[in-house]
């Protein structure tokens, strides 16, 4: 069984595209994209643009895969093609690149590292800083890690976390949050205008909505499941990171299509320069990746990695929402 060094050197024969099948993805999903996109805005019948529309939100999950690869460098690079429609995709998901660069590189540098906030991913808090906390704090943090920051992803995550935020803290850095906001408006508007509401709706806000949705959860699961593990200071290295505190999430073949394979997800953060379709191929030809901790969409999967709240380090376990309930105040607060 090959570790640290080894496994890296060994997944880099893994990491080289093939120019002509990251194009055909590329091109597949985004003609695919505006074709549901165009079904959900024609005078069809209702059921039939719900349909499209709800596909049109997966289909932009598959596509935000994409984007992703091509942000980390591990498909088209150097093509101004690709990274002039891929930045316009960026923009009209509320993934300004700039913002996305800054903060998932920071992630995939400290995964699972730290704990507190962290750019490009959830909060951990440890039992014992949660102990310290004041009630401010704890409800901060438990309303950061909540379904309903999840499910209003598109609001909470995206335009706010990911868009407006660092544009008003560092405007120059990160023009293009601010201007990702913008056009989000004007085409809300616009639409409502011209087409209607219930076109708007089901053409924009709902793929849209649904991909942010589902986005948020696949990030949230891939870090915060019941067998993660996190390491701080001189414990921690990048392959046990990946191999420890990343989950496989188990889709089947169409959600694995849907969403770009990217519940191969400790195979990503071993190196994240393997392209998207590569990643299986890695996985099955690595003994070493093939026993990772396991989540999924189950119902029962979904709840279980929802009720992580607390990094336990007495048990080494992420902890639910019944052990953070039962940590009181501490004095010092309570008295406060």
């Amino acid at each position: 069984m090959r570790t640290g060094k080894e496994l890296l050197i060994e997944s880099r024969r893994f990491a080289k595209e093939k120019r002509w099948l990251s194009w055909l993805h590329l091109l597949s999903t985004l003609a695919l994209l505006i074709v549901l996109i165009g079904l959900a805005a024609s005078p069809l019948s209702l059921a039939v643009r719900l349909l499209a529309g709800t596909l049109g939100g997966l289909v932009c999950v598959r596509m935000f895969i994409i984007f992703h690869d091509f942000q980390h460098g591990a498909i088209l690079k150097r093509s101004r093609l690709a990274g002039g429609i891929l930045w316009v995709y960026g923009i009209l998901t509320l993934n300004p690149p700039s913002v996305w660069n800054r903060s998932h590189n920071h992630h995939h540098k400290h995964n699972s590292r730290s704990f507190g906030i962290n750019a490009g991913s959830f909060p951990v808090m440890t039992t014992e800083s949660y102990q310290a906390a004041t009630a401010q704090e704890r409800r901060r943090y438990l309303a950061a890690r909540h379904p309903l920051t999840i499910v209003l992803g598109y609001l909470t995550i995206f335009g706010w976390g990911m868009s407006l935020k660092p544009f008003t803290q560092s405007p120059g850095r990160h023009l293009d949050g601010g201007f990702a906001v913008v056009v989000q408006m004007v085409l809300l508007i616009t639409l409502a205008a011209t087409v209607g509401i219930q076109t708007m709706l089901l053409a924009m806000l709902l793929p849209l909505f649904s991909a942010s949705m589902i986005g948020a959860y696949l990030f949230y699961a891939q870090h915060n499941f019941p067998a993660a593990k996190l390491r701080t200071g001189t414990q921690w290295n990048h392959v046990d990171a990946a191999l420890t505190s990343s989950s496989y999430m188990d889709m089947g073949p169409i959600f694995h299509w849907f969403t770009g394979n990217i519940g191969f997800h400790h195979v990503h953060h071993l190196n994240a320069l393997i392209p998207f379709y590569r990643l299986p191929e890695a996985m099955k030809s690595m003994v070493e990746l093939q026993t990772p901790g396991v989540t999924s969409l189950r119902i029962r999967d979904i709840r279980a990695c929802l009720q992580l709240k607390l990094w336990d380090s007495n048990r080494d376990c992420l902890v639910g929402s019944r052990d953070c309930e039962a940590i009181p105040l501490s004095i010092e607060h309570s008295e406060n």
